[in-house]
């Protein structure tokens, strides 16, 4: 994955988040999951790292804006 920029944490209450999972439908639940609670990046690309268990996919999220649930 890219390096994490200055600016998707150039403020309080930004975040970066690398998650990984067995498999994509459970990565892509989670991210549906923190989408309904705060403003994020969207749905992450799904990326398999050789050598490594499961997928892993990265969200920008706001945690100071409400997501499409709130």
């Amino acid at each position: 994955m890219k390096e994490i920029s200055e600016q998707h944490l150039s403020e309080p209450g930004l975040v970066v988040l690398d998650i990984t999972a067995a498999e994509k439908d459970t990565l892509r639940l989670v991210v549906a999951r923190l989408e309904e609670r705060w403003a994020t990046s969207g749905p992450a690309p799904v990326r398999r790292v050789p050598g490594r268990a499961g997928v892993t996919g990265r969200v920008y999220a706001d945690i100071r804006r409400s997501g499409a649930g709130g």
